[in-house]
């Protein structure tokens, strides 16, 4: 099982037509450390938060699962939170459940990153584009 969902993952994540990645898209923030919660994507759009808590109650006591949903359509985003009531729980919750099939869908979970403050950057945000201030546009506008 482990084999098929190992070749799974490198024939989703692979194309014959990808381009070659820049030196910019190479960078990754650091692994997230280790914590009670994780981040779960590539959710099916009908995968309920009750079908998220079931699936990983397997592997320790789930505190909290929530499948996040567009706010005016009520429509899953397609990624989700899990909150394990121990580090060892939410690790063992990772090596049972990442690759694996959830309502159809291979999934995949990771250690949930902490949220940067309003306004700031996180290093995986590309802040190199430059901006363009009002006087700017306006004169781009009337151009």
């Amino acid at each position: 099982m482990a084999l098929r969902s190992g070749l799974l993952r490198r024939f989703l994540s692979t194309s014959p037509f990808a381009s070659q990645p820049t030196a910019a898209a190479v960078v990754q923030s650091p692994a997230p450390d280790p914590s009670t919660s994780l981040f779960v994507s590539g959710l099916n759009k009908r995968t309920t938060s009750e079908k998220l808590r079931e699936a990983f109650s397997k592997f320790g006591e789930v505190v909290q699962a929530r499948v996040v949903t567009d706010r005016a359509s009520g429509y899953s985003k397609g990624f989700g939170f899990v909150r394990y009531s121990t580090i060892e729980e939410a690790d063992q919750g990772i090596k049972g459940m990442d690759g694996q099939f959830l309502d159809g869908w291979v999934i995949f979970a990771e250690y949930a990153r902490p949220r940067s403050p309003l306004g700031q950057a996180t290093p995986s945000e590309n802040t190199s584009q430059p901006t363009i201030d009002q006087s700017d546009y306006r004169s781009a506008i009337s151009s």
